[in-house]
């Protein structure tokens, strides 16, 4: 199997427009979603990763029956972050089957290997957020440097929406967390005082309490 023998293959990147996908996913929800707004190529050797977006960023699928047969998920995804240092996006279906298994693989993704999580309730919705993030990868490579050097590395279009889940916080605040806390470990490090001084009291304490709870 090639993700026994090649966890990660090197150098794998995508033309702005196009996603690298892993040949398993041909024919399935995702692949069928993308058609007519993003280009797939499929491959046979990406490995653990199920999903090119560039040569930076790639995304790896942990599916309701994953979750729910056991923790095989958990051992590709620590294979992923040991094999390489590429940012890592985890996509989770959290269904009603699934919840119940959610917050405690959300405390491993984020938490325990330091990577994003976004939650998506079915393979079409996720197929919806790849194309975004395709799209906001290629504007980030745009032609405009302000815009660049005026964004934190890490407050990329994932690692946004995954603070935006957290209720209360909207997009710009989510913006200005990122530029005090640029890391979702410093981030739930954070101390409500801290917090509050960048969001106010309450929404410090809904800060504090998401982290707390995942």
């Amino acid at each position: 199997m090639d993700d026994v023998r090649t966890p990660v293959r090197a150098g794998a990147a995508a033309l702005y427009g196009q996603v690298l996908v892993n040949e398993k996913w041909r024919g399935s929800a995702i692949a069928q979603g993308f058609q007519g707004k993003i280009k797939p190529i499929f491959e046979d050797g990406l490995g653990l990763v199920d999903f090119h977006l560039s040569n930076q960023t790639c995304v790896l699928y942990i599916s309701e029956t994953d979750m729910v047969v056991g923790n095989s998920y958990k051992r590709k995804l620590v294979r992923f972050r040991k094999a390489t240092s590429l940012r890592g996006i985890v996509l989770v279906e959290k269904t009603r089957i699934s919840e119940q298994y959610f917050q405690s693989v959300q405390k491993f993704v984020v938490l325990e290997l330091g990577m994003t999580l976004l939650p998506v309730a079915s393979q079409t919705e996720a197929s919806q957020l790849l194309i975004q993030l395709v799209h906001e990868e290629s504007k980030e490579h745009g032609h405009n440097p302000f815009r660049r050097k005026s964004r934190s590395n890490l407050a990329e279009p994932a690692v946004l929406a995954m603070v935006q889940q957290i209720p209360g916080v909207g997009k710009v605040k989510a913006l200005a967390l990122l530029q005090q806390f640029p890391s979702i470990h410093q981030l739930s490090n954070a101390t409500t005082e801290e917090l509050e001084v960048v969001v106010g009291r309450t929404i410090a304490q809904q800060i504090r309490t998401f982290f707390i709870q995942t």
